[in-house]
């Protein structure tokens, strides 16, 4: 079984200066703990925030990509300038899908990109509270899982990391039920078990995101099939985001 994973998405916080500074604060922080912890800083902060944790045991991932490795993409960020600094990437995340119109098609075609640079994408799925409303939870995610992987390999599956992050609870203060977060995230294990057969579905690691605090992480990261947590708003502070980790089983 891999290890539980805690990542904290820094969305757009942070210059240079005051991302260095929160490294260093989680570095020190969390020295003593158990499971693995990635940042996920802004573009501008991934090599300085790299420099900082290189050594710690700590991991830096990217909060986005393009899928292609060069071209004319003004703004954009490649591959190959994501693996110089990071070994993870975040794709799909909502933010991208609703904000900047990402659509199921780009997201799967990061996530081969991803793989090819040997980074690991965590793929993010959620449904709306309209959808929730309507009973589509199910539908929704497991829709988003399965563009996102489609064409990839077994062994790639296996390294996956999937980030059920309800949209209505992002950033809101609400938070999903933990039984219901852990029921989600069996549910899309068992899509990948299906699709790629059980040790794929064993080494993929899901995760729960959508207001995770210190005050409610230990109910999520103690639900079955839940693998770690993909944290907003708390991981732009070093106490509390190895507080949330501290709550993580070894």
């Amino acid at each position: 079984m891999p290890a539980p994973l805690i990542a904290g998405n820094w969305k757009m916080h942070a210059t240079v200066a005051a991302a260095t500074r929160l490294a260093r604060e989680v570095v020190a922080a969390a020295a003593d703990t158990e499971v693995e912890l990635v940042l996920a800083p802004p573009f501008t902060a991934l090599g300085p925030v790299a420099a900082v944790v290189a050594g710690s045991g700590i991991g830096v991932a990217a909060q986005d990509m393009h899928w292609a490795d060069a071209g004319a993409f003004t703004g954009e960020i490649s591959p190959p300038m994501v693996a110089e600094h990071a070994r993870y990437v975040i794709l799909g995340h909502s933010e991208r899908r609703q904000l900047f119109s990402e659509s199921d098609e780009d997201v799967n075609r990061k996530v081969h990109a991803a793989f090819a640079h040997d980074l690991t994408p965590i793929v993010c799925v959620g449904e709306t509270e309209a959808e929730r409303d309507a009973g589509r939870t199910d539908d929704v995610v497991t829709g988003q899982l399965e563009a996102a992987i489609e064409g990839i390999a077994p062994d790639e599956a296996g390294r996956l990391v999937v980030a059920y992050e309800p949209v209505w609870a992002i950033g809101t203060g609400r938070a999903c039920a933990p039984d219901e977060a852990s029921r989600v995230a069996g549910l899309l294990r068992h899509h990948l078990a299906l699709r790629f057969g059980g040790a794929a579905a064993v080494g993929a690691r899901v995760l729960y995101g959508g207001s995770v605090k210190p005050d409610n992480s230990h109910a999520y990261l103690a639900a079955p099939d839940v693998d770690g947590a993909l944290v907003g708003g708390a991981s732009l502070d070093a106490g509390a985001f190895a507080a949330i980790a501290a709550t993580a089983r070894p």
